[in-house]
């Protein structure tokens, strides 16, 4: 089945941030937006604008994957419905709202731990912005632009 544009970015808010309340939802909707719209980068080269490519990028989101360490994942976009309240925020976010702390946040994740590291990914691509609920978000470094 081919869920439009509305339907799936719903079901990897639920997905990936049901459980953090509805501004740990608007910041990850604002996350998957900012990577749609970024005009530089991995994301803007890779994913040219399209909502589909940003959500099934390899590697990008849990949710997207059937498997995890070699087991199966039940909490996948596929496996949990969205509800009302998703389906709003997947409205606001693609009407250009963005959550205000977020701002022009690319990644987020959550640590599992009191603390956010200050740059994610890895390769330093990004920088902490804030922190909402159990998820960090990181704002673009200027390296990023060279990915």
């Amino acid at each position: 089945m081919s869920y439009s544009d509305r339907e799936l970015l719903a079901r990897i808010i639920k997905c990936e941030a049901g459980g953090e309340g509805e501004d740990g939802m608007k910041a990850v909707a604002t996350v998957v937006m900012n990577r749609v719209r970024v005009s530089y980068g991995e994301y803007h080269r890779v994913c040219q604008g399209d909502i589909r490519k940003v959500i099934y990028q390899k590697g990008q989101f849990d949710c997207v994957r059937s498997v995890i360490r070699g087991q199966p994942n039940p909490q996948t976009i596929w496996a949990n419905p969205p509800e009302q309240i998703h389906y709003d925020i997947a409205d606001w976010a693609m009407a250009g709202n963005r959550l205000s702390p977020i701002g022009d946040c690319l990644w987020y994740f959550n640590p599992f731990q009191p603390t956010c590291p200050s740059t994610f990914p890895r390769n330093g691509t990004g920088s902490f912005q804030a922190r909402i609920n159990q998820h960090c978000f990181y704002s673009p470094t200027e390296l990023y632009a060279q990915t």
